[in-house]
């Protein structure tokens, strides 16, 4: 089982991620306030701004502070220095 580091010491199951998405479009906000109803949704930005919603097989939602793209770059087994992870 890979696990991604989503921040924060934040790990999800690779195995369980659908999407990782952008936060910003009116869809997206929707499944999150739906999510939040629901008692599905995972905050795992730890107060910070949401920077990517996490879309997994068991309709969980899980918020990340990181990007899309540092995530991507982390599941692609990427190498990033902890001052881009802060910055983000």
């Amino acid at each position: 089982m890979k696990l991604l580091n989503i921040g924060f010491g934040n790990l999800i199951s690779v195995g369980r991620l659908i999407a990782v998405v952008g936060p910003d479009s009116a869809p997206i906000k929707r499944m999150i306030q739906e999510a939040r109803e629901r008692g599905v949704l995972i905050d795992a930005s730890y107060g910070r701004k949401t920077r990517a919603v996490l879309i997994m097989d068991n309709d969980h939602v899980v918020l990340s502070a990181l990007t899309p793209e540092v995530l991507s770059n982390r599941l692609q087994g990427g190498t990033e220095s902890r001052e881009e992870e802060e910055k983000e």
